[in-house]
């Protein structure tokens, strides 16, 4: 007698289990090519680039702060089956680039390639974020089997981004203030790339928390530059930058590191999540 092929019993429905258990055909997940990206930025980046040619996975979620995380053994497995893995790389998610590291595969290590240092948050420069788009179209041209199809859209980008780079130039051209307190040391290159000042609560890494002096320095530096804002984050506690605030009699408003995504996971989230840090940057800084 000729069995039915898997593929044929799994239609079946009702009676799946009992013929699966019986022939030891076993369901599994969907197989295929996938990347994978280790933070929302260059998620984003792969994923509008490739289109609908290759799914891509951020390993870090919504919500969740992604200079700490810890891959789960899910994640390590879709790493070393994937056809392509993006992460940061020079130390900034250990786990993540402990777990490229046993892949065969390609993997492009974005900080290694751009020879920026060691700050990670290239995707807040709009210069920067140019250049990581430019180097991961031919790996990602490479995974998809499209080359020409991942040119186009990386045309596409690169005009997005020219077109945000300038929004930053007009509107950050004439400020009263050109000095900015964040929640973390985030925002360098976004900083000198526009001509301000950044002062931070902490370091690159948000838990790397301040002792008390510091906290008092940069309410002096508030009330001395006549500042308005200290800035908070969204994925993590506002107590500090809260005190710092209080302290010098100033607002508090969130500048988003862009770590995660807010609510689109699409480039269209960073490039929103961008224009709105630019929205808060004008108005803290008294830009006309």
């Amino acid at each position: 007698m000729v069995r039915p092929q898997c593929g044929v019993r799994r239609a079946i429905g009702l009676v799946l289990a009992g013929t699966l258990l019986a022939t030891g055909c076993a369901p599994s997940r969907p197989t295929g090519p996938t990347a994978v990206a280790s933070v929302f930025p260059l998620a984003a980046a792969t994923r509008a680039l490739a289109g609908r040619s290759l799914p891509v996975r951020d390993l870090t979620p919504p919500g969740v702060e992604p200079h700490d995380l810890e891959l789960t053994a899910d994640q390590l497995d879709a790493m070393l089956d994937a056809r392509l893995v993006v992460v940061m790389g020079k130390g900034f998610q250990p786990s993540v680039e402990a777990g490229a590291g046993r892949r065969d595969g390609p993997t492009v290590r974005v900080l290694e390639r751009l020879d920026a240092g060691s700050d990670p948050h290239v995707w807040l420069d709009p210069v920067l974020m140019r250049r990581v788009v430019d180097l991961l179209a031919r790996p990602v041209g490479r995974a998809t089997g499209r080359p020409p199809a991942v040119a186009a859209r990386r045309a596409e980008l690169d005009r997005e981004l020219a077109a945000l780079d300038a929004a930053y130039r007009r509107g950050l051209a004439r400020c009263d203030r050109r000095i900015i307190v964040t929640a973390h040391d985030a925002f360098g290159y976004l900083a000198r790339r526009y001509r301000l000042r950044q002062e931070s609560v902490a370091g690159i890494s948000p838990e790397q928390e301040p002792d008390a002096g510091r906290i008092a320095d940069l309410a002096d530096l508030a009330r001395r530059h006549h500042l308005t804002t200290i800035f908070t984050e969204r994925l993590v506690s506002p107590r500090i930058s809260e005190t710092v605030a209080r302290d010098a009699h100033v607002r508090t408003a969130v500048l988003d590191p862009i770590e995660s995504p807010a609510h689109e996971r699409s480039f269209a989230g960073y490039l929103g999540a961008m224009r709105e840090n630019l929205r808060q940057l004008r108005r803290a800084l008294g830009c006309r």
